[in-house]
């Protein structure tokens, strides 16, 4: 089969399609076929050598790549039950080592890792829910807030942020959103009741009682967190936070049955799904070409 596999460190040059063995499903696991798998900015990172001790490909000949998967049940392995062949799905995939991983023909993943697949939606759109969500929701989950509490998320136009906008308004909270002006509209439209314009004071509205950082803003979006409120970011990357407000970085992790419950708020109409391009594996240069460039509102998909 054919599969998108990382050999040597660099920029998006470096994303290959090779041919890789089929993978079997073991004890306790499902193969998809896939259909659709959404790129994501820690695919580049991962190209680049940035999970690699030494930025080098001694553990392995090749990396796999990609977290977000969505296609049909192939084969299911020992013990799973839930799923038969021919069920459509959804998954993360939010293991490094995996040689392929959910970028290729066929994909396994674990299936507690899995979800019913959003009814009505495109394999495009389908494939663009599971990390970003998952991040946004688990971020939200780990700040704490009191229902009525105040949500500050910054790159609210993004894909972690607007699912941060619009799961926030569904807990109760009050959102105070921020991104580009030309991103008002798309971004009140997830829920936000107010919004600041990109540049401007981050407390334009007072202190928050949490911040969600999915912009890489810092010090400025600490700084709008009120004393004892909470800060998250979403890349990783963790910056210095005041004794009385609590600094958090969220790493997020598959989770099959909360994962099914965002699919299900898909299939009503109160989570978004966006697709800005659909590209066929052989493209995948140009793919990550334009992931890297950004701009554009909506996941890059690629299609076997």
């Amino acid at each position: 089969m054919r599969a998108i596999l990382i050999k040597k460190f660099g920029g998006p040059e470096v994303l290959e399609v090779a041919e890789v063995p089929v993978p079997e499903a073991g004890a306790g696991q499902v193969r998809i076929k896939v259909e659709a798998a959404a790129l994501n900015p820690v695919d580049l990172l991962s190209a680049g050598g940035f999970f690699v001790q030494g930025g080098n490909l001694a553990q392995l000949p090749a990396y796999g790549v990609g977290w977000d998967v969505a296609g049909v049940v192939d084969a299911v392995g020992a013990g799973v039950t839930g799923y038969a062949v021919g069920d459509r799905v959804i998954g993360l995939s939010d293991k490094l080592d995996r040689v392929p991983d959910v970028q290729a023909e066929f994909a396994v993943l674990p299936a507690t890792d899995l979800a019913p697949f959003p009814a009505g939606k495109t394999a495009a759109e389908a494939a663009s829910l599971p990390l970003n969500s998952l991040t946004a929701d688990q971020a939200i989950d780990l700040l704490e807030l009191p229902e009525g509490g105040t949500l500050l998320v910054t790159g609210a136009a993004g894909g972690v942020g607007g699912y941060a906008v619009e799961l926030g308004k569904l807990r109760g909270l009050r959102v105070i959103a921020t991104a580009s002006a030309a991103d008002e509209d798309l971004v009140r439209s997830f829920g936000a009741a107010e919004f600041i314009p990109r540049g401007a004071s981050l407390t334009t509205f007072g202190q928050v009682d949490g911040v969600l950082d999915a912009a890489n803003i810092g010090a400025a979006a600490v700084a709008a967190t009120r004393p004892g409120g909470g800060f998250v970011a979403v890349n990783g990357s963790q910056p210095e936070t005041p004794e009385d407000v609590r600094g958090i970085a969220v790493f997020v992790t598959a989770h099959g049955p909360r994962l099914a419950e965002l699919s299900a708020l898909v299939e009503k109409g109160e989570l978004s799904v966006r697709v800005s391009e659909e590209l066929p594996f052989e493209q995948v240069t140009q793919a990550y070409t334009k992931l890297a460039a950004g701009g554009f509102r909506g996941r890059i998909v690629l299609v076997p």
